[in-house]
């Protein structure tokens, strides 16, 4: 994907798109978004992390950093192949507009167990060759990751959910513990395989779909790990754990005008200094992954990679962190040696020093501009479109903001009336005013929120951080989106130069 090339594209999580079980999938409400998205000469579709979710529902704090979310994988190719019957749905159905996890999950999990069951007592010898040849590829991270998947199922039950509440030989990973784990827990660790498996297969046919329609995908990745994850539990030597696997010290950002005490992430910290000895195989084998899954992708947090942000574990808050360097331009050179020039988006906001641009720019990864936020200074603000320079993405708003119309409903007075009167627009029409901005600029990407493109409030917003109950549920419904939303889209982005001419013609009936 050339990151040079005018173009624009939809931030939508698949989480987030139609369908009748529960939550958005691969299945064939995605290939239709891809067609819609065509029709509104969009180029570029950003999904949110698509990781298994953790607590909370958020993807941001996964049990793997390289599995997909059983979650996303449709049911309708399983039912074709004959592994799995017509599901039947809970008594009422699911809400068709809001993901409901505490529903969702155990039905759509034990369909999972269905079709698995399916698979082995029907499913073709090249189909099972195939899962095997696969397993075999994927071995490096998806051993861990289902062995860790068994035993949570295991020790969950008996309330000790956490590998490091596991017994000492397995919290320890001695060889015969965890080959009697395996032994012991052959169809269980074969059936995480196989959701995976399905997950690989049936995201590769979405994204070449979209491929051969111009469409790219960008994807999205955390920069850390949860504690409770099998990257932690298979290297705990590259985090910074203490002698019972607990951190010593967790991610964060420190206190702000927004977070009085700052935000506490929990994550563990790597031990950069080890991962450097190693000369960071185990991000290198990270990125390999991610570009096998989009075309280019944004890294969470970037400004980690040249100081992060050090909380004692034990601290409850923020506020006695320390900033720490990270490690720079030695870990992206790295990985540029093993997989060439790599296609990253910086997600570069918050508080950004000279060493955190410096090495965005070292690399030419593309930072990003929040629109919204430029209305909160005066003309000169960075993030005001006169201000941008080629090399950046601009975003009328992200997963963490409110959508435009809710964001103009809470701004205070002063930003409100300067955004009014700089885009021309009211409470009715900001969502557009912004996208045209946006599209305007001379930022070589625009990306918009499928909610600002649909006009909706603060009941579409995504994700509120430091918040823990109502995010990651919205879904879209197709008689929301129809034909309009992508004639002006179409218009807009034709009108300047994001797409071909021909839409504004269309849309203007010429």
């Amino acid at each position: 994907m050339n990151l040079n090339q005018r173009r624009s594209g939809v931030l939508l999580h698949i989480t987030s798109l139609p369908g009748p079980h529960g939550i958005g999938d691969f299945g064939p409400a995605a290939f239709k978004f891809v067609d819609w998205m065509a029709s509104a000469g969009q180029t570029v579709w950003q999904t949110l992390p698509m990781m298994p979710i953790g607590p909370c529902d958020s993807p941001y704090m996964s049990v793997s950093a390289f599995a997909g979310s059983p979650l996303m994988v449709a049911l309708e190719p399983l039912v074709e192949k004959g592994w799995l019957p017509q599901p039947a749905l809970p008594e009422g159905g699911f809400d068709a507009a809001r993901a409901d996890y505490g529903r969702v999950v155990p039905w759509r999990l034990a369909q999972l167990r269905a079709a698995w069951a399916g698979f082995k007592s029907k499913a073709s010898a090249h189909d099972k060759s195939a899962l095997d040849a696969w397993a075999k590829r994927e071995a490096s991270w998806l051993d861990d990751y289902a062995l860790l998947m068994a035993l949570e199922g295991q020790y969950g039950a008996q309330g000790n959910y956490c590998w490091w509440q596991w017994p000492a030989d397995l919290r320890a990973r001695k060889p015969k513990a965890l080959a009697a784990a395996r032994a012991e827990h052959a169809d269980e660790v074969g059936f995480w395989r196989f959701v995976q498996w399905c997950w690989d297969v049936q995201w590769a046919a979405i994204k070449a779909y979209a491929n051969s329609k111009g469409i790219s995908i960008m994807g999205d990745l955390p920069i850390f790990i949860a504690h409770h994850s099998a990257d932690c539990w298979s290297r705990p030597d590259l985090y910074y754990l203490d002698e019972d696997y607990q951190p010593t010290v967790v991610a964060g950002v420190p206190p702000d005008g927004f977070a009085p005490d700052g935000q506490r992430w929990g994550n563990p910290l790597y031990r950069w200094d080890r991962m450097a000895a190693e000369d960071y195989a185990w991000w290198t084998q990270r990125i390999r992954r991610a570009m096998s899954q989009a075309d280019v992708f944004r890294i969470d947090h970037f400004r980690g990679f040249a100081g992060y942000y050090e909380i004692p574990a034990s601290c409850p808050t923020a506020r006695e962190g320390q900033w720490v360097p990270g490690p720079g331009k030695a870990l992206f050179a790295a990985i540029e040696r093993a997989l060439g020039k790599l296609p990253i988006v910086a997600e570069d906001l918050g508080l950004i020093t000279e060493d955190v641009t410096e090495l965005r720019d070292h690399f030419g990864f593309p930072g990003m501009k929040i629109l919204q936020f430029g209305f909160g200074g005066d003309g000169t603000h960075e993030f005001m479109p006169q201000n941008y320079t080629p090399n950046c993405i601009v975003y009328t708003g992200t997963h963490d903001n409110d959508t435009a119309r809710g964001w103009w409903d809470a701004a205070p007075h002063h930003e409100r009336s300067f955004c009014g009167a700089y885009l021309a627009c009211s409470e009715h029409d900001v969502h557009w005013a912004m996208i045209r901005a946006a599209s305007n600029s001379v930022a070589n990407m625009a990306i918009f929120p499928l909610q600002d493109v649909l006009g909706l409030g603060n009941a579409g917003r995504m994700n509120l951080p430091g918040s823990t109950e109502g995010n990651w549920q919205w879904r879209f419904t197709w008689e929301q989106l129809g034909a309009e939303p992508a004639r002006v889209l179409g218009l807009i982005s034709g009108g300047s130069g994001r797409a071909p001419f021909e839409l504004v013609k269309r849309a203007l009936g010429l």
